[in-house]
């Protein structure tokens, strides 16, 4: 057996077991790099370490630990409970704002997970009191996090864009963005209609007095992410009357700075092109500077199995690569003759296994598979990549998934059943039906 097919072997291995097993996949992946770098190829240290993403590795733990912060102090609950007294009177809004919140959260840097597991219990209370269909407000909370997801200063940005500069493909982080936030908006609004948006339109509630009391414990339930990580309770809500409401949404001086220094990342990185990681630490020890008790708490709510997960992962492809792997699976894509064909490809293959296995591991996997064809100008490297990264995460609504199973837990003990069917036939779907769209949509016109 050759290198190349026991370094594939290697890596489909990791997804199955982490899939079935409660162990972190980026762990399996540094055994294996030891296996498949040190054991069978004779690489030194120093070698399969500069594959090691340093960068992304900073960029991870910085915002993680920041929107830690802004969640431990309140200010993550300010902005959510001002976004729903918007909508007062207007029930059809919940889901829009539940949306553009999620999409808010992650554009700004946090983990997909981490905005679901936020937001999920919120909107699914609001389903409740309000007759929204559950799964409708755990979809529209699930797509608005994949819709910031891809922005220059996310974590699914960070990791696809860096792997487009390191393979000297076009830059287009702007584009990448779009084309996540407009797809995902596009699949909001089927759901919302779907799942009863036209009835709920007609309905006009009074929203003045006690907003509902919110129900974090499903998110306590032993869910596991991929790499076996239980998600962690948010941190209880309890409302009362409309005067409690607005002691609560009275702003402290840690929740300005907080929104000050929130601010100043999305400028610096944006704007001024600093490197998001560097910008999201500092940011967050100025707020630990300020609120030294707040960060004891914030440090340890970094998602360290996340970190361990993608780092493991793009290790192992750096030792992949200087295998020979890439380049033994480009030249088998290439030999097909056929890019469009490729493409589509690699999109279902994303959709799939996406379902079952972690989009951020798969997302540094699966697009250096692409590189060596794109390098060929046959068609739009852009497009491609929009497409791959699309048809990667909008299947996270699998109750298999981190994001789906959030949303599982914390619907009504009586239509959690129902909940968990209907997200199963939902996520097939559309892991059919949207590699093809994202296919149609940004890969066939780019053909040149």
């Amino acid at each position: 057996m050759g290198i190349e097919i026991l370094s594939i072997l290697l890596l489909i291995g990791m997804f199955v077991i982490a899939t079935i097993q409660p162990i972190n996949m980026g762990a399996l992946a540094f055994g294996c790099t030891f296996l498949l770098g040190s054991l069978i190829i004779g690489m030194k240290a120093n070698d399969i370490f500069a594959g090691f993403p340093s960068d992304l590795f900073l960029t991870l733990v910085a915002v993680t630990y920041l929107f830690a912060i802004a969640q431990i102090n309140g200010t993550i609950d300010w902005l959510v409970e001002c976004a729903v007294r918007l909508v007062r009177g207007h029930v059809a809004w919940i889901p829009w704002v539940m949306f553009l919140v999620a999409a808010v959260i992650t554009g700004f840097g946090a983990l997909g997970p981490a905005a679901v597991a936020i937001l999920a219990p919120v909107a699914l209370s609001f389903a409740v009191q309000y007759r929204i269909h559950p799964a409708m407000m755990g979809l529209m909370v699930i797509h608005g996090a994949q819709a910031g997801g891809f922005s220059p200063i996310s974590v699914y940005g960070g990791i696809t864009n860096q792997i487009v500069v390191k393979a000297g493909l076009p830059f287009a982080p702007t584009s990448l963005f779009l084309s996540s936030f407009f797809f995902n908006l596009a699949i909001a609004v089927l759901v919302f209609f779907v799942f009863g948006g036209a009835q709920i339109m007609k309905q006009k509630a009074a929203m003045s007095g006690p907003l509902p009391e919110l129900h974090p414990e499903g998110v306590s339930a032993s869910i596991r992410g991929h790499g076996g990580t239980p998600a962690k309770p948010i941190r209880e809500h309890t409302y009362g009357t409309a005067a409690d409401t607005a002691v609560t949404l009275r702003l402290t001086p840690e929740m300005i700075a907080t929104l000050i220094g929130l601010t100043a990342l999305g400028i610096g990185a944006l704007v001024f092109k600093f490197n998001v990681g560097l910008v999201a630490i500092t940011v967050a020890v100025v707020l630990a500077l300020i609120s030294p008790k707040t960060q004891k708490a914030a440090i340890d709510k970094v998602s360290w199995s996340t970190v361990l997960l993608i780092t493991g992962i793009i290790t192992y492809v750096g030792v992949m690569e200087k295998a020979g792997t890439i380049d033994y699976v480009a030249s088998g894509i290439s030999s097909l003759g056929m890019p469009l064909l490729v493409a589509l490809l690699l999109c279902f293959t994303g959709a799939i296994v996406s379902a079952f296995a972690s989009s951020t591991a798969l997302l540094g996997a699966i697009i250096p598979l692409a590189v060596p064809f794109l390098l060929q100008g046959q068609i739009s490297a852009v497009g491609v990549v929009a497409a791959i990264a699309i048809s990667t995460t909008i299947v996270d609504t699998s109750p298999f998934s981190t994001n789906g199973a959030l949303v599982v837990a914390n619907a009504p003990d009586e239509k959690r059943e129902h909940v968990l069917r209907q997200l199963l036939i939902y996520s097939a779907l559309i892991a059919i039906i949207g590699p093809v769209v994202a296919w149609l949509v940004f890969v066939v016109p780019g053909l040149v």
